[in-house]
């Protein structure tokens, strides 16, 4: 079994950090993971994406051309990525950041307004992790209570404190039915 997923959005948007929360999740459940990030020079603002591939077995490349899974944060990201998905997989897709609908109808689609959904619960910001609680919810190889382990194991220190609020964000995002 691999998975091959592939964030994309703005920089500043969590991109990057769902990746990592995917990637701890990964190894809490004992499987190889590789976490590739790519980010334009501007970073906040200009272009970010990560890939994720999850494997029972070893990882031959990090390098993902048409990945089962995309969560794309933004309208440019959803253009780039959507026709790239393998028949069969899924895409998750920010509505409040997207102006058009989705185009394919072999992949499973998860439209979700995550960013309004995120300000609902105290801060745009977290329209990354209502994002990937959609994905883990309608994926079968995503289990949510290995999100919640990467998702603890990527909030410590000073940020602990925001482990509680992320953790309502996930599970907004599963929850969420249109």
């Amino acid at each position: 079994m691999q998975n091959e997923t592939i964030i994309a959005g703005f920089g500043g948007q969590g991109v990057l950090f769902i990746g990592k929360v995917m990637s701890y999740a990964a190894l809490e459940n004992d499987l190889d993971v590789t976490w590739f990030p790519s980010y334009g020079p501007e970073m906040r603002g200009g272009t970010a994406n990560c890939t994720v591939v999850i494997a029972d077995e070893e990882i031959g490349s990090a390098q993902v051309l048409n990945p089962r899974a995309v969560i794309v944060m933004n309208q440019p990201s959803l253009d780039k990525y959507e026709d790239l998905i393998v028949p069969g997989g899924y895409l998750a897709v920010n509505t409040s950041l997207v102006n058009r609908p989705v185009k394919r109808k072999d992949i499973s689609v998860i439209e979700i307004p995550a960013t309004k959904i995120a300000e609902e619960i105290g801060d745009k910001r977290y329209a990354n992790v209502v994002l990937l609680g959609g994905l883990a919810a309608a994926a079968d190889f995503l289990d949510i209570k290995y999100i919640e382990k990467g998702l603890k194991k990527s909030l410590t220190g000073k940020k602990e404190a925001l482990f509680e609020i992320n953790l309502t964000a996930l599970h907004k995002g599963a929850d969420y039915k249109e």
